[in-house]
């Protein structure tokens, strides 16, 4: 079965950086768009970040300049490295992956349990 598993959350304050990291098990990374999510209180679910097979990121223009995403195929494992932390930046973020070379927001299929970001 195909498991993701995030970990490295925790509370930061604004100004602060954290270093997300997603272990994928069940399935071949190298033929998986890669992506990040979060979900604020009382937000709907957003796509913060994602990577696709040959490494072409992209990001949600609120992040952009501030969260870098990549992959390590060998490893199974994505990171997304965030600086400069905000506020608007808490919420549950959550690795996810969908088959395919390129990466769709709509597309993603598997899910992790996620891990908590709060900056204050």
């Amino acid at each position: 079965d195909v498991q993701l598993v995030e970990s490295g959350g925790g509370s930061v304050q604004t100004g602060g950086s954290l270093k997300l990291s997603c272990v994928a098990s069940g399935i071949t990374l190298g033929g998986y768009c890669m992506g990040w999510f979060r979900k604020a209180p009382g937000k709907e679910r957003e796509g913060v970040a994602a990577v696709a097979t040959d490494g072409d990121t992209t990001y949600t223009d609120s992040v952009k300049g501030r969260f870098t995403v990549s992959r390590d195929n060998a490893k199974n494992t994505i990171v997304l490295q965030m600086i400069d932390l905000k506020p608007e930046d808490s919420g549950m973020y959550y690795c996810a992956a969908h088959a395919g070379r390129y990466c769709y927001w709509t597309s993603f299929g598997y899910w992790g349990q996620g891990t908590q970001v709060t900056v204050s």
